[in-house]
Formats: structure tokens, C-alpha cells, sequence
């Protein structure tokens, strides 16, 4: 009830003796026995009273129907824990399991032998018939008719508008040529006369 534990038991003993005293000890253990037993009673005599009450009421009814309401049954949960045992209880190794296993290998195996089988047959008739045309035999047949193409767009340049002929280019007179600067004469010096 109050999750006490026998080292707390032990200590709340050794303080009780210290405290009350060895001689007064059995006393009050007896006093306390006989005071939890009426506290127990009281309560027997409580909940049993609060039973009654409630039976008289027709809790118990609601009680009742509000468990039926909500079982697994009424859910449909009871199918649902039905496969979740059987998942559980489930083991991959047994021999029906195996014989299941083996019996889907065998049919994807027999399926995939079948599709190859059939792909080399259509493998072949292509071969011969590509082989018979090349000789001449026999025309192949085209699959489709090709595709017309669209005529080309022609070029841009062909799509502008004709230039003008060219005028003749006339030979424009020439500017004279402008003198080059002369390059700057060295100062003469006050000594030297040009």
C-alpha cells in the first residue's frame, strides 16, 4: 500500500525501541494491530455499503452494457487478434511452409522456362525471316509507312528579300597627307650660331 520495504520496516523498529522504550514496545504493537484492523473493517464496511448502492442504481446494468459495447467482439477485433496470434504462432520452417515455398519456386521456375522458351521461338522465325530477305526470296514487309518529311525550309538567306544590285564603287580622291611633324631641333646654345 504505501510500497514500504523491510529496510524501512527494520529502521522505523529500531527507532520505535529507542524511542518507546523495550518495556512499552509490545504494547503499543498491540494497540497499533488492533487500530489497522478497525480502519480495514471500516473500509470493508464502506465499499461493501457503496456496492449496494450502486446495485440498487443499476450501475451495474450500465457497467455491463458498456463492456459488451466495447468488447472485441462487438468491435470486430476479434477477427484481427485472431490473425495476430496466428502470426505470431507462425514459423517459416515448417514443413508445410516449405512445401509451400518449393511448390511457388517450382511454378516461377516452369514460368520462366515457358517465357524463355517463347522468346527464342520468336527469336528465330525474326532470324529467318531477315535471312529470306536479305537473300531475295521474299520481300520483307515494312512495318509502317514512313513518314512523309516535311519539305526543308530553305535558308534564310534565300527567304529575304533580293538586294539591289551594287553600286559601283568610285574611287574617292585621297586627302592629302598631313606633314609629319618635325622632330623638335635641339636648342642652340648660346655658344653655338646655326
Amino acid at each position: 500500500m504505501f510500497d514500504i520495504g523491510w529496510t524501512e520496516l527494520l529502521v522505523i523498529g529500531i527507532v520505535a525501541l529507542i524511542v518507546v522504550g523495550p518495556k512499552d514496545l509490545p504494547g503499543m504493537f498491540r494497540t497499533l494491530g488492533r487500530f489497522t484492523g478497525k480502519a480495514k473493517a471500516m473500509a470493508r464496511d464502506f465499499q461493501s455499503a457503496m456496492n449496494e448502492a450502486a446495485d440498487s442504481a443499476g450501475v451495474k446494468d450500465v457497467a455491463d452494457d458498456l463492456k459488451n459495447v466495447t468488447s472485441k467482439k462487438a468491435l470486430g477485433l476479434d477477427a484481427l487478434d485472431e490473425v495476430a496470434t496466428k502470426f505470431e504462432n507462425w514459423d517459416p520452417m515448417t514443413p508445410e511452409a516449405q512445401a509451400k515455398a518449393a511448390e511457388t519456386k517450382a511454378a516461377e521456375k516452369a514460368k520462366k522456362a515457358a517465357l524463355v522458351k517463347e522468346r527464342t521461338e520468336a527469336a528465330k522465325k525474326m532470324h529467318a525471316a531477315t535471312a529470306k530477305a536479305k537473300d531475295g526470296k521474299t520481300a520483307a514487309k515494312p512495318a509502317a509507312k514512313p513518314k512523309a518529311k516535311a519539305p526543308a525550309k530553305p535558308k534564310a538567306k534565300a527567304a529575304a528579300k533580293p538586294k539591289a544590285p551594287a553600286k559601283p564603287k568610285t574611287a574617292k580622291p585621297k586627302a592629302p597627307a598631313k606633314p609629319k611633324a618635325k622632330a623638335a631641333k635641339p636648342k642652340a646654345k648660346s655658344g653655338d650660331k646655326a
